[in-house]
């Protein structure tokens, strides 16, 4: 067996639920793992993936949150790029003329300004909580201790993310990486990183991408499944995410990455 990494995306991809793997895939990644590393790759922040890693068994890897902005080993930093104060501040006023309220993340810390729908969402899938708090109050504070944020989430109806993702693009596009998760979120994260940075910082002597094998379902997991040895959508990917794939497998809530792994990954 050539592969001798396993990168997957977690939410829409590893995860059969909203918040947790399934028995089958526990088993699958426990009958593998002496074999192949198993490295976790999303949007998340590390308090909402370690406890998944906890699951699998696999503390022992390093995990890549928010897309790439922030690489983990355990108590270790190995990498941080922020977006800077400058730039958080041209956001804020952006979304503020477009009725759009702002999700700040650095490291293990959120910020919203007010409880919603959608942040309550985020609380039960991904076992975290925020801090309330104008985003004023944030960006000072942040200033304050020379930090950015690695991760920005733009909540907004679809009509009013239909203005702001072209302005942002516009004023913002050589600076960030923007994406729209769905028609009322937008991500924000620094244009310096990505998903396969972030798994090319982690290759050692003796690995290169032709022995990565990896799982996706979005446009931000685009660039890791076209350029690893091995790409895989799930069955609930995106179309643009399939036509880039290697192959596609089962969608995430029938356990598709675990069936792939059982098929494919034969020890």
């Amino acid at each position: 067996m050539k592969y001798k990494i396993l990168c997957s995306d977690l939410d829409g991809t590893l995860l059969t639920t909203k918040s947790d793997v399934s028995e089958l895939t526990i088993a699958e990644i426990d009958r593998i793992k002496s074999h192949l590393k198993v490295i976790l790759v999303s949007a998340r922040m590390p308090s909402a993936m370690t406890y998944l890693q906890k699951d699998l068994a696999i503390e022992e890897q390093p995990i890549i949150c928010y897309n790439g902005a922030l690489i983990l080993d355990g108590d270790k930093e190995l990498s941080s790029v922020h977006i800077g104060t400058q730039h958080l501040q041209q956001i804020y006023e952006l979304a503020e003329a477009n009725n759009t309220q702002l999700g700040l993340y650095y490291k293990n810390e959120w910020y919203v300004v007010v409880d919603s729908e959608r942040v309550q969402k985020e609380i039960r899938y991904t076992k975290t909580s925020p801090v309330f708090r104008p985003t004023p109050e944030t960006l000072s504070d942040w200033k304050g201790r020379e930090i950015g944020a690695h991760k920005i989430m733009l909540m907004s109806t679809k009509e009013s993310a239909d203005i702001l993702y072209p302005a942002l693009e516009e004023k913002l596009g050589e600076h960030l990486n923007l994406y729209r998760s769905n028609d009322t979120l937008i991500e924000v994260a620094p244009k310096s990183v990505s998903k396969l940075s972030a798994i090319k910082s982690l290759l050692q002597e003796g690995e290169s991408l032709e022995h990565v094998i990896s799982f996706g379902d979005n446009y931000n997991d685009i660039e890791m499944l076209q350029n690893s040895g091995h790409g895989v959508a799930v069955g609930n990917a995106r179309e643009e995410v399939k036509a880039v794939a290697n192959a596609v497998t089962l969608s995430n809530t029938e356990n598709g990455v675990a069936h792939y792994i059982k098929k494919h990954l034969v020890i």
